[in-house]
């Protein structure tokens, strides 16, 4: 069985498996819980099925599985593979669509567009397995190297959202209104989503490793970074929508501050400075 096909039996299988177990448990979070864990597989099948021989599906495999052990850490800090662990955003879309709607929305966005996401961004190991007689070289260790680079970013950015939540619970806890009410420090004084940011900007990378082995970036695998980018598009509008809905000043916040590429702050109209106050956190 060719690696490509063995793959499109894995994305089958997951796909109706998240399916039933969503239906089964009313929670609709099941693509979430296999997102940091079946890319790792599908780039893998790649790897094994060139002998584990080839250094360039070598090492993608490898920061790819330390981009899934990261994120899966993250999730299951935050209680994602715990009974009730489903994104809060789920239940929000619920209560704006009938239920019938929203079984539709489960099955053909949820189910098949997440996995199909999951299976297209791992696809450049695709060109690299056919492209295997092209030599690694300087660029495929730079490009792997800045994929480790946007994986520490996403892990600081990560860990500030980590500790300032905790930092949230405890003023909270002890009768104390928050201020501010949501991070804006760190990096996240710079983008308002670098997790966002950090989380596309590797898979781009690892689109141009298998362009770099095709020697062409004319690669019909581009389709994965691409629809991951539209995803997340589509996830910070609504998020943002939320976020604006419980606090009035995120307008401002949203005002002088980069929606995912970091850079300097912008003056806003109120130019009120941030409270220090979540300098404490952790």
């Amino acid at each position: 069985m060719s690696p490509l096909i063995a793959s499109l039996w894995v994305l089958a299988a997951v796909s109706l498996a998240v399916w039933v177990a969503s239906l089964i448990t009313r929670e609709y979070s099941w693509v979430d819980r296999i997102w940091s864990i079946v890319p790792l597989v599908y780039v893998w099948i790649f790897a094994g099925a060139a002998g584990l021989s080839d250094p360039r599906l070598n090492l993608m495999a490898v920061v790819v599985t330390l981009w899934g052990a990261r994120l899966t850490f993250n999730f299951a800090r935050k209680g994602g593979y715990a009974p009730g662990g489903e994104d809060y955003r789920w239940a929000v879309l619920r209560g704006r669509m009938s239920p019938r709607l929203f079984q539709v929305f489960n099955l053909f966005f949820i189910t098949i567009y997440q996995n199909v996401i999951l299976f297209l961004i791992t696809m450049p190991a695709l060109t690299a397995y056919e492209n295997r007689s092209t030599p690694f070289g300087l660029l495929d260790g730079l490009l792997l190297a800045l994929f480790v680079v946007f994986t520490v970013g996403e892990t600081i950015a990560d860990q500030e959202q980590w500790d300032f939540h905790r930092w949230k619970r405890a003023e909270t806890a002890a009768g104390r209104e928050p201020r501010p009410r949501f991070l804006q420090s760190g990096l996240f004084r710079f983008s308002r989503h670098p997790n966002f940011f950090f989380e596309q900007a590797q898979w781009w990378v690892l689109f141009f490793i298998g362009a770099v082995a095709a020697g062409s970036v004319l690669q019909w695998t581009v389709v994965g970074a691409v629809l991951l980018t539209l995803l997340f598009i589509g996830s910070t509008v609504f998020t943002e929508s939320i976020s604006l809905s419980k606090y009035p000043e995120y307008a401002d916040y949203k005002e002088r501050t980069s929606a995912l590429i970091p850079w300097f702050p912008r003056k806003s109209r109120t130019d009120v400075p941030v409270a220090a106050t979540n300098q404490r956190a952790g």
